[in-house]
């Protein structure tokens, strides 16, 4: 064998080595980031200063990818754009997942913003009278939700035979104080508090006007499948990176920074496990 051949042979077996150990270290760095997805409201920020820390200790690299629905988190978890979002409730999370035939689990529930009804006219229910607008979300799933609320303290009544998750201002049976309800897009609803008595306002939204949730007159109280959770791809639910966001969520570390006074996450209605876990 001649030195060239053989100096060829040392530079092929040196190049291919170098070519294999940019890819493992390519896959490498792959394995350790982590794609957070979020549609538009308080999570992102809840995540950035309560979840990515923790992460990053890990050894994680964290990216950030905000989306302007809620239908575009799930289709890019779905896709592998993502690899974890945090926006939705258990109820939207089977019922997308199910209608678009997508498989997508639950990982672990998260202190979530309620709805509250919000009034720059009156201090109390008590002082509604007849003839009075309330503005609800429009859209299907928030919009039941406003309306079990309002029932709940008293301001109507929906048919008996309804079913109350998915009822409309069409099922309103009793209105004893002759309210006017009207349905606007829910994130046009704090805009609606200058010109109207009451409204029945998303947590998220609530936060991105610049309305305290202590501000409100009344908030609803979650039952545990509508409490906001961080979803993933189910084929992904035994690896490394889940548990470690699990492990990140159940920490001391992030009850610190949700229950900072200075954070709006102190007032969001907080899950079973982190009652708990105190």
């Amino acid at each position: 064998m001649t030195v060239t051949r053989l100096l060829k042979i040392v530079f092929t077996t040196s190049l291919l080595f170098s070519v294999f150990a940019a890819s493992a270290l390519a896959a490498d760095k792959n394995d350790k980031t982590i794609v957070a997805g979020f549609a538009p409201g308080p999570y992102s920020d809840m995540f950035k200063k309560a979840i990515k820390p923790g992460l990053e200790k890990k050894g994680y690299r964290v990216e950030i990818k905000e989306f302007s629905d809620y239908v575009q988190p799930n289709l890019a978890l779905n896709n592998g754009s993502i690899n974890v979002n945090l926006f939705q409730h258990r109820l939207y999370l089977d019922k997308f997942s199910r209608d678009k035939g997508l498989k997508l689990s639950p990982v672990i529930t998260v202190p979530t913003a309620a709805v509250g009804l919000y009034s720059r006219k009156v201090k109390s229910l008590n002082q509604l009278k007849a003839g009075d607008e309330v503005t609800i979300p429009n859209d299907p799933t928030n919009l039941a939700r406003a309306l079990r609320l309002l029932q709940k303290n008293g301001l109507i009544k929906l048919r008996a035979d309804v079913d109350a998750t998915k009822a409309s201002e069409k099922d309103i049976a009793e209105n004893p104080k002759g309210i006017k309800i009207r349905p606007v897009e829910a994130a046009q609803l704090p805009r609606t508090l200058d010109s109207v008595a009451l409204s029945a306002v998303n947590g998220n939204y609530a936060i991105a006007a610049g309305i305290s949730l202590s501000s409100a007159i009344v908030l609803e109280r979650l039952d545990e499948n509508m409490t906001n959770l961080i979803a993933v791809r189910s084929e992904d639910l035994d690896k490394s990176f889940v548990k470690d966001i699990r492990a990140v969520v159940a920490s001391a570390e992030f009850r610190k920074v949700i229950e900072d006074p200075r954070n709006p996450f102190k007032y969001f209605q907080q899950p079973e496990w982190f009652q708990h876990k105190k």
